[in-house]
């Protein structure tokens, strides 16, 4: 096997990536990554103005927002042969979206908790499309799962008590079942050429969203005393994606600050 630069590791150019819930704040900064690293970016988006805009304010050229919902089985598929259609093949999937949940195990019925495990579903229907058109395409694919520190450890009660709504049990459930969905799925398809892996940010909240106290009982649970910027994960996102992680399939790379290191 022939000797390769960093530069042409890292170097997503010729790459089409397709990104889930790119318009989002981790998946904007992500988008945002596999652009610069020289990637077509389709967007992916319940709302298809939200896609659009998305994919329009990345650097570089040829991106594409498309209407695809990992909730909905038939605007999954749909939205996968629109990405297909731009270019011919998707080379990179980073399956982030989500329809999130705001009941904790207090309040949660047993639709909701259901629910929200049914991203894991999308996730892994989404990685199929994927696997089979690199197959049929004779090309190599990488897939992202977004899984979280969450999926790893549990939730410290204080750190929400009072503030908000606590870390959703059902949150717990899927994102540890993402985790354990890529390993599974690595070792089939690893000799198609396909690679699973997944990248399990810590703690990351918006902060225009998420309450202060809230983030301030948090910094003092992180090793490093502060929350992740958006930014901290472009990264990690770009390698998985690209050539410098090809002997590299079925791990989860968590960045959180140390977070589960204790």
């Amino acid at each position: 096997m022939a000797d390769r630069t960093i530069q042409e590791l890292f170097d997503l150019t010729g790459k089409t990536a397709l990104i889930t819930g790119g318009s989002g704040y981790l998946g904007t900064a992500m988008a945002c990554a596999l652009a610069e690293a020289g990637a077509q970016v389709i967007v992916g988006s319940r709302d298809l103005s939200r896609a659009e805009k998305a994919a329009g304010a990345l650097p570089g050229e040829g991106h594409q927002g498309v209407v695809l919902d990992h909730m909905d089985s038939e605007k999954l598929n749909a939205g996968f042969e629109a990405a297909l259609a731009v270019s011919g093949k998707v080379d990179v999937l980073i399956n982030n979206g989500q329809n999130p949940i705001a009941n904790d195990w207090t309040d949660v019925t047993h639709e909701q908790f259901s629910n929200q495990l049914g991203n894991a579903s999308g996730y892994f229907e989404l990685a199929r499309c994927v696997r089979n058109a690199a197959v049929a395409g004779e090309y190599s694919a990488s897939i992202v799962m977004l899984g979280s520190m969450y999926g790893q450890v549990a939730s410290y009660p204080d750190a929400y008590e009072g503030v908000s709504v606590a870390s959703p049990a059902a949150y717990h459930a899927l994102k540890g079942g993402i985790i354990h969905l890529t390993r599974h799925l690595a070792v089939y398809w690893a000799k198609e050429g396909v690679r699973v892996n997944c990248l399990s940010p810590g703690p990351f909240p918006n902060a225009e969203k998420a309450p202060q106290k809230m983030v301030e009982r948090l910094n003092k649970k992180s090793p490093m005393g502060r929350m992740g910027a958006s930014w901290e994960l472009k990264g990690a996102v770009v390698f998985l994606a690209s050539d410098a992680s090809t002997y590299m399939t079925g791990q989860n790379v968590t960045i959180d600050g140390g977070w589960t290191a204790w």
